[in-house]
């Protein structure tokens, strides 16, 4: 690993030191400096340090960048719906039921096994294991999706996010009928402390705001659409459950007794954002797939 050094100026006293780290070395992505930290690979002044430490003027920095790992996923010959390409990134409808990278349990048949049978010009900034993934969504929600295919791209598209720039809307079909037509849930989200496996409203988590506002009421369900303001982990599921409507179909965080949706019914619909290298504003929609239209009918039947 190579090894850099830096020495803290007076103008950057009491600054974070993964925001010093990510202004000293703009071709990487905060997040991807985070992970140096947690991994050990960065020292102020011979002591490892969390990334919200703030440095000290005349302080030592010294951090050294892991070499690229080789990656060792292959290609899968799995089709792709494809909504947009070019040569700096790809916009995927991903289907129900396809995990996005893999892990433990899911070695293949993925997004990115897809992806890199596809085009061998991912971005690494998110590891070996999620070469290209700037966000992603849930195995059994389909929809849209944008993955970076060089360094560059996936880190302006990592700053949108996090800077709230991303349009992102969800289509969802709740148990309930809301009795109102719009709202904001902010609840931060967090692991569920008596469910590790579970994301939760707690006090510790972090920021999580949703908007939704209701397309159809039904008289013993809901038809919404949510958009998100953060990206945390499950956070329509999370959020649509603590106000009381939790989605149909969904396996972790909903009513026992629910309709057969394969899955929780929701589905990323909208994608807009800003491309990073013409600055032109992109925005796509695609259609909830079958099943979701099937369980959607299934509820107008009813009534």
């Amino acid at each position: 690993m190579t090894q850099f050094q830096h020495e803290v100026t007076e103008e950057q006293n009491k600054t974070r030191v993964d925001k010093l780290l990510a202004s000293i070395n703009p071709e990487r992505s905060r997040s991807q400096i985070q992970g140096w930290i947690s991994k050990g690979h960065v020292f102020v002044n011979e002591a490892e340090v969390k990334a919200n430490y703030k440095c000290q003027t005349g302080e030592v920095l010294t951090w050294s960048i892991p070499e690229v790992e080789e990656l060792n996923i292959q290609g899968e010959d799995i089709p792709l719906e494809i909504i947009y390409e070019d040569s700096d990134l790809i916009v995927i409808n991903k289907p129900k039921g396809m995990v996005v990278h893999p892990s433990a349990g899911h070695q293949t048949g993925t997004l990115v096994n897809a992806l890199l049978h596809h085009c061998k010009d991912l971005s690494g900034i998110n590891s070996v294991e999620r070469p290209g993934i700037v966000h992603r969504i849930d195995k059994d929600t389909s929809g849209l999706l944008v993955v970076a295919k060089n360094d560059h791209t996936h880190m302006k598209l990592s700053e949108q996010l996090a800077t709230k720039e991303v349009k992102r809307k969800y289509e969802a079909i709740v148990h309930g009928e809301i009795g109102h037509e719009s709202g904001i849930i902010d609840a931060p989200i967090g692991r569920d402390p008596k469910d590790r496996q579970k994301m939760g409203i707690v006090d510790s988590g972090k920021p999580a705001v949703t908007h939704f506002k209701v397309i159809k009421h039904f008289p013993d369900y809901t038809h919404v659409e949510c958009q998100l303001e953060t990206g945390r982990t499950h956070q329509i599921r999370v959020h649509m459950r603590y106000i009381g409507f939790p989605l149909v179909g969904d396996p972790k965080y909903g009513q026992r007794k629910t309709l057969d949706a394969d899955g929780q019914a929701l589905h990323a619909k909208t994608l807009g954002f800003t491309h990073p290298r013409t600055n032109e504003w992109m925005e796509f929609e695609v259609e909830a797939p079958k099943v979701f239209q099937e369980v959607l009918g299934k509820i107008k039947n009813m009534y």
